[in-house]
């Protein structure tokens, strides 16, 4: 009988850890996940990106600017989570709002040996607008049903096995 209970509560308490939140202050649960049409930004190449083409993927936006010291910080764990084997179904798009131009973002992501992530733009902050950011970095994590399901503001270090593991469930 003991054996029970206690099994009974390890499997218990492990499914709960599995879906709260992490323990990160700047991380925020959206309790009704928002819809957003027209979700667009440029690549590299200045080709439309349409986020509704990533449908049934989990995508993370990532709002940064190579003038931004938090973004910089942060930079190389989001490449490390891209490339996370857990993660199989993530789809990171670091979007610069800084106005910078290509090869400005290019020195920044070879500085920080960015191997795994590509550089996309939101130069007329359209995007920005739309989210209503209040400043960089932001990011913005979306559902496989493309709605907006939690926002982390300012910078985190995203290699966090306690964010990874919360993660994990939305994959």
């Amino acid at each position: 009988m003991k054996f029970l209970i206690i099994f009974t509560y390890l499997i218990t308490t492990g499914f709960s850890y599995a879906t709260e939140k992490p323990n990160i202050k700047n991380l925020v649960l959206i309790k009704q996940p928002k819809t957003y049409e027209d979700v667009l930004f440029k690549d590299k190449n200045q080709k439309d990106v349409d986020l509704a083409l990533y449908s049934g993927k989990l995508i993370i936006l990532n709002f940064w600017a190579t003038w931004c010291a938090p973004c910089k910080e942060e930079m190389p764990s989001l490449d490390s989570l891209q490339s996370n084997s857990r993660l199989n179904n993530l789809k990171i798009f670091p979007i610069n709002i800084g106005q910078d131009d290509l090869s400005k973002s290019e020195e920044f992501f070879k500085e920080l040996d960015i191997k795994y992530l590509d550089i996309y733009f939101d130069s007329t902050v359209t995007l920005a607008k739309k989210f209503k950011l209040r400043g960089v970095p932001t990011t913005i994590l979306f559902n496989k049903e493309g709605q907006e399901f939690a926002r982390i503001l300012g910078s985190i270090d995203f290699s966090n096995e306690e964010f990874i593991k919360w993660l994990e469930q939305y994959n």
